[in-house]
């Protein structure tokens, strides 16, 4: 029997992909596990792996084709009792670079496929647990109880993607809910123009930061805190920290210790820490900040896990490993999807103060400006001091202003008595 293979949502938010290499050409025999193709997502470029054996019958999109929805079919695998022979060929499709695919009964593609149930075992006869040799990798390593799972691949079978927001004894990590989908908004009319310009194709990534983006100030109420912040205390420990670290090769940025700070505000202040997700609300127990990372195609937001607990010197070789593979487009989904609350910093371009878009369905983000040598009242006199102005940015349906407020005076308290951030 054939098997068909079809384009993977690698990411929550990926409606569609680039098919940007195979791996694979016709007639090759994969098994579970063998890497079938590269796929460029909303994020990131992604390897895509085989979950059956059988022979390569066909292969229905060509490289580099963009564009290509979730759902749609773009190779076909031979099983055991099927003739590996190339099925009959249906009339080419419009859409250029995609090869030719039987046609379904209705012309959208499947919708992507549902959550992933936790309770449900996944299992064959004999009560043996069906999984790919990936998941089963990945379960070892992280301690999750696969019996707890239900698959979302071809006769059940539990693939990587539905080992995320599992935990062990398949047990259900809190699940960030996205926030209500906003209403289609209507379509952009095209612009005709006389201006000399030239017309350039959006990314993958730029068509979904303006998907996001859009939903996320359609749907979220955003309240926003302002508070000034003196930085003379932070820049003098960092000097004296980057002095004992330099032996170590580790070189701390102010941004370090302001990921830092936030963890630390995020659990002191709780109520800020959360999501809002209908009828409920999360409220994390570990603060997972974003931070903000400017690449060729737009924004991504790597993320230091538990950022409260870790030392700055762990939280810059972090920042420093994650913001690299970013830029170039190497990160996994672990590693920029989820989070708590997301920081962006726009001081090293001269940015004196901005108020920055809330990623759902997180519930705060904090921006952060340049610091410069402002007139500030110090002991109850004028000086010189340098200072930024920090605003943040809070989800007022499950946030209220006193909450957003007292984050911000924590956060100030500690980036102005920074040796807190090191006790």
């Amino acid at each position: 029997m054939s098997i068909e293979l079809k384009m993977p949502a690698l990411s929550p938010t990926m409606e569609e992909g680039t098919l940007a290499k195979w791996l694979v050409k016709v007639g090759d025999s994969v098994s579970s596990g063998d890497l079938l193709a590269e796929i460029e997502t909303d994020k990131a470029t992604m390897e895509f792996e085989a979950i059956d054996e059988g022979i390569i019958k066909e292969l229905l999109v060509a490289e580099g084709t963009d564009g290509v929805k979730v759902g749609t079919v773009i190779a076909v695998i031979a099983g055991e009792d099927d003739d590996a022979a190339p099925a009959p060929k249906a009339a080419a499709p419009k859409s250029a670079g995609v090869m030719p695919a039987p046609q379904a009964a209705t012309s959208a593609p499947p919708p992507p496929a549902a959550p992933v149930a936790i309770g449900a075992s996944s299992k064959a006869s004999g009560d043996r647990i069906i999984a790919s040799p990936l998941a089963k990798r990945i379960a070892v390593d992280k301690g999750i109880d696969l019996a707890g799972l239900t698959g979302t691949g071809p006769n059940g079978r539990i693939v990587k993607a539905d080992l995320e927001g599992a935990t062990t004894g398949g047990k259900t990590a809190p699940v960030t809910s996205a926030a209500p989908a906003a209403s289609t908004p209507a379509q952009v009319a095209a612009i005709e123009t006389d201006i000399p310009h030239e017309v350039v194709k959006l990314s993958n990534m730029r068509k979904t930061i303006a998907r996001r983006l859009t939903e996320s100030k359609q749907t979220i109420p955003h309240i926003y805190l302002t508070v000034d912040i003196r930085l003379d205390a932070l820049l003098k420990l960092r000097g004296e920290l980057n002095a004992s670290l330099e032996a170590r090769g580790v070189k701390l940025s102010v941004n370090d210790m302001l990921i830092k700070a936030l963890g630390l505000a995020l659990i002191q202040v709780p109520k800020c820490n959360v999501s809002f997700a209908g009828d409920n609300m999360l409220q994390y127990t570990r603060a997972d900040i974003s931070v903000a990372v400017s690449v060729p195609t737009g924004l991504i937001t790597p993320i230091i896990t538990d950022a409260a607990n870790k030392s700055l010197s762990k939280i810059s070789t972090e920042i420093g490993e994650l913001a690299g593979r970013a830029k170039e487009g190497k990160l996994q989904p672990h590693e920029y999807q989820g989070g708590t609350a997301s920081i962006s910093n726009m001081g090293m371009m001269g940015i004196k103060q901005f108020e920055a878009v809330i990623n759902p369905p997180q519930g705060m983000i904090l921006a952060i400006g340049a610091g410069e040598k402002r007139p500030y009242i110090v002991d109850d006199a004028i000086a010189i001091a340098t200072v930024m102005s920090a605003t943040g940015s809070f989800d007022h349906r499950a946030i209220d202003g006193a909450d957003g407020a007292m984050l911000m005076k924590v956060f100030k308290e500690l980036v102005e008595k920074p040796l807190g951030m090191v006790a």
